[in-house]
């Protein structure tokens, strides 16, 4: 098992799949799960500096998607949370906020702790989609613009030869 696994995880490594690996971490790590993608973003730009932009355009779109699938996730567990229980609504200050700005507060889905859970709430509050996917993604690819220009900026001599 642990050859395989070193085997894979060398694969994933090279620069042919480094974009696609990229892509997959941000969009898990845009759901709830517990997932940060900055280090795979700055491995990959660290190795291959010409991948800049491809690797911040591919990480935006990634954890966009995966924002996305947040929002739906919350979107269904809303349903079924109507048609399973009979309550009065409880207007929480939170989510009279989100509320209040609409699609405009997906723009702070890149925050961390609270940006995944905010694009589920959107959902879940049935904000509309398409609006809330831009402003997750301009505010996602900021995060990313300016954390792995911040890291190479802050760390250049990291993993030179």
């Amino acid at each position: 098992m642990e050859a395989w696994m070193h085997t894979w995880l060398a694969a994933l490594a090279l620069p042919e799949f480094g974009l696609s690996t990229v892509f997959l971490v941000s969009m898990v790590s845009a759901t709830l799960l517990p997932l940060g993608s900055e280090p795979a973003v700055f491995g990959l730009v660290k190795l291959n500096p010409s991948l800049f932009w491809p690797a911040v355009l591919v990480a935006t779109a990634g954890n966009t998607l995966g924002g996305a699938i947040s929002w739906w996730m919350g979107y269904g567990a809303e349903r079924t949370y109507e048609r399973v229980t009979h309550h009065k609504p409880h207007e929480h200050r939170a989510l009279r906020m989100l509320e209040r700005f609409g699609a405009k507060a997906c723009l702070l889905s890149w925050l961390p702790l609270v940006g995944d859970p905010l694009c589920a709430v959107a959902g879940w509050l049935r904000l509309p989609f398409w609006p809330c996917v831009a402003f997750m993604a301009v505010g996602k690819f900021g995060r990313y613009l300016t954390m792995t220009a911040g890291a190479l900026w802050l760390w250049p001599g990291v993993f030179r030869p």
